[in-house]
């Protein structure tokens, strides 16, 4: 199911500049193919560095430049909007609530890639809204995709040694306007694959 919609005067605009920019990076975030030929989100910087806990409302102040954006996705051409409402539940949502040991810096620190794991993500299925709890807003049911993203292991002094690679699923909300949301994203698990990459991807 494809579900790029025509847009709107001013969303034309908005979206004509996140495509003309989404090579530009956020903190030299970069999107590489590895030794599998699978693309990854390279995150080179842990801004959030809470040894014992994370300030979420740091993290909330940091996601609010992503409101208002449409990013595409390669594998499906479909457009996905970010709205305030995604700050709130990734900041905020039961899951990320319930994230231990290493996993809530990790969550903290992959917002830096959010647009370019979006337009990497794979493996698009959709899931009905069975608690209709959420109305309107997820009116047509609920897509996840995959995405993948890799974060640094830095020494004392910053330098990085290497890098784990995670997985995640976007929570992507299909409403009554037939438009898609990036909701939250959630199931990150660390690869056990060492990782290694072999160039920069084109987009």
């Amino acid at each position: 199911m494809n579900n790029r919609k025509s847009l709107t005067a001013s969303e034309e605009k908005v979206y004509g500049e996140e495509i003309s920019s989404k090579n530009e990076t956020t903190n030299n975030v970069l999107v590489a193919i590895d030794s599998n030929g699978d693309r990854v989100v390279i995150i080179p910087q842990i801004i959030f560095k809470g040894k014992r806990s994370i300030s979420w409302k740091e993290v909330e102040n940091y996601l609010i430049r992503y409101v208002g954006k449409i990013i595409e996705v390669s594998e499906t051409e479909d457009l996905i909007y970010i709205d305030r409402l995604f700050v709130d539940e990734y900041t905020g949502s039961k899951y990320t609530n319930k994230l231990m040991g290493a996993l809530p810096k990790v969550k903290a620190n992959m917002s830096q890639g959010i647009c370019e794991m979006i337009e990497i993500a794979t493996g698009k299925r959709w899931k009905e809204d069975f608690e209709k709890k959420h109305g309107k807003k997820a009116g047509k049911g609920w897509f996840r995709y995959n995405t993948r993203f890799a974060l640094p292991v830095t020494s004392e002094n910053g330098e990085i040694l290497e890098y784990n690679i995670y997985q995640a699923v976007l929570i992507v909300r299909y409403s009554e306007d037939e438009k898609l949301y990036l909701y939250d994203i959630q199931n990150i698990k660390k690869e056990t694959r060492y990782p290694s990459w072999t160039k920069v991807s084109d987009g």
